[in-house]
Formats: C-alpha cells, structure tokens, sequence
C-alpha cells in the first residue's frame, strides 16, 4: 500500500467513526439535582458550599448536580434546579 492510500484510509475510518459518535453526543442533557454521589457532581452547588465538579461532599445532596439524558432525572429520582431550590427553602 502506498503512503497515499494509506492516509486514505484513516480518513476514512476517522470519518465513519465520527458519523456513528454524533448521535449519541448529540443527545441533549439536563442538569439532575440530588442524584450525585459524593464526589461526582459535575459543578458547583446551588448553595455556594463548593465551586467545582467533584467537591460534593455527601450522596445526594439535593444541591448537588449532574449532567443527565434530557427526560431521565425524574427516573433517576431527581429534581429539576427549582425544584432543588424549593426543597432546599423548605429546610431553612
């Protein structure tokens, strides 16, 4: 094979493997709160108490989040952000 046919066919590979990932990437997420472990929020809380994915520092904290398949946090036994800010409120 020659050095032309072989770029070739990488492209192509690199091509179809791009066209079988997209519609999986390309499923819309929402943010699912009380759902994340500790340690595995993917971003700060709603209350302030950390800034950044990975800090969640107790499971299920309903200030807590993670990313999520639009339509499955309810699944999940999650709550919307109003809903964590409501849920939150009523504890205060």
């Amino acid at each position: 094979m020659n050095q032309r046919a072989i770029v070739a066919a990488a492209a192509a590979t690199l091509l179809s493997t791009l066209f079988v990932a997209t519609p999986a990437m390309a499923q819309s997420k929402e943010k699912c709160y009380g759902i994340a472990k500790a340690g595995q929020n993917d971003c700060a809380s709603l209350a302030g108490t950390h800034s950044c994915a990975g800090q969640a520092k107790l499971d299920n904290d309903k200030g807590s989040w993670k990313y999520v398949t639009k339509g499955t946090c309810k699944q999940m036994m999650g709550m919307t952000a109003d809903e964590a800010k409501m849920a939150a409120g009523k504890k205060s």
